[in-house]
């Protein structure tokens, strides 16, 4: 049954596009910090490895709430890795093992990126597609990727 929410089914169809493309984003991301939350050594391991735990944590709720708004608003959502590379906008780095500071600027620039896109997003989510609420959910995200991203960015000052 499609939701009778005010939105026609074009802009539900563009909001979920959205979603799914935040969600490829959040899932790469996520791997990424397990991989550097694995990886890590050397001189401030534990403070990084808790670091990268607690934003992959984050992201796991995150991730849960994507998949969740995307069904709220009639959409299947995607979930094999095939679907996650195809959309994400991150980049990976197979067999590359970077060093404590390298993580962390990768990381850094990977929030930022996203960040960026959120705010491109939620302004067409909102005017364009006349959806309120898809704009409002992207900015709590956007606001926890900036939070992050401060976090980051402090300890690279």
């Amino acid at each position: 049954m499609k939701p009778q929410i005010g939105i026609t089914e074009s802009h539900l169809q563009k909001s979920n596009a959205f979603l799914s493309s935040i969600l490829a984003n959040e899932m790469t991301l996520y791997v990424k910090l397990r991989k550097f939350h694995w990886n890590v050594s050397g001189e401030n391991f534990m403070e990084l490895h808790k670091l990268f735990e607690g934003q992959y944590k984050q992201l796991e709720e995150a991730i849960d709430e994507v998949a969740e708004r995307i069904s709220k608003l009639g959409g299947k959502t995607i979930g094999t890795m095939k679907e996650f590379s195809e959309l994400t906008i991150l980049k990976e780095s197979p067999n590359h093992y970077p060093s404590n500071k390298e993580m962390k600027k990768e990381l850094l620039d990977d929030h930022e990126t996203l960040i960026v896109q959120l705010r491109k997003d939620i302004d067409i989510c909102a005017e364009e597609n006349k959806d309120a609420g898809t704009a409002d959910f992207m900015t709590g995200l956007m606001e926890q990727h900036e939070t992050m991203a401060w976090v980051l960015r402090r300890y690279l000052s």
